[in-house]
């Protein structure tokens, strides 16, 4: 269905998992796909035609979405895209997160919640790896046909939303990326384009 744009670059967020459905902060762990997860990443076929080359965080619960959307190509493991660290906070709910520490992260790209990964060093490494495939002619982010599918997070799919839109990192603040969702960036004169963000196929549960 991308058939019409070159350049298409598509990001996936993975399907729900335990952690979302508890409403727990979850970046380096690991939790399973939940069976709405699962429906979610099923639902994301019918968006991922012409696809030649999948990427994936190293964490299970995106390449189990990334193997469920795309059952043809084996992902291939980047730690570019793997979710930020919130250290000694991962797991625990966002209300149990003091309000003037959230704030704290909002306001300051450079801080490191929970003494884990500041969003700056997030952008640094995704947006490290979007201009390496931008800057190589023989990527495949530079054919008229065969598009790359990258199974990743919130954290690092933000990212690539603001180096699309070639704005501060701190547009992820004003922006929402649901569960199973379809993101896509393609490129005009050698810069890049953001086409859709947030795009969310019907699935069993409405998505």
């Amino acid at each position: 269905m991308w058939t019409h744009f070159v350049a298409v670059l598509i990001l996936i967020r993975h399907g729900q998992t335990t952690s979302n459905a508890q409403g727990l902060l979850v970046g380096r762990s690991d939790p399973d796909l939940t069976e709405r997860g699962r429906e979610q990443a099923l639902a994301l076929r019918h968006y991922l035609r012409d696809i030649e080359h999948v990427v994936s965080s190293p964490l299970s619960r995106a390449l189990e979405t990334a193997e469920l959307a795309v059952p043809h190509i084996t992902p291939i493991v980047d730690e570019a895209f793997i979710e930020v660290d919130y250290g000694t906070l991962e797991g625990h709910a966002l209300t149990e997160v003091p309000l003037e520490q959230w704030r704290s992260f909002e306001e300051d790209h450079t801080l490191a919640l929970g003494g884990g990964e500041s969003l700056a060093a997030l952008d640094e490494r995704v947006h490290l790896r979007l201009n390496q495939w931008m800057a190589d002619p023989d990527n495949l982010l530079h054919h008229p046909s065969q598009h790359i599918v990258v199974a990743s997070h919130v954290s690092p799919i933000k990212s690539a939303l603001a180096w699309a839109l070639g704005v501060s990192g701190g547009v992820a603040w004003r922006s929402r990326l649901d569960n199973g969702s379809v993101t896509t960036i393609t490129s005009r004169r050698g810069a890049p384009l953001l086409v859709t963000f947030n795009v969310v196929p019907p699935s069993h549960h409405g998505g």
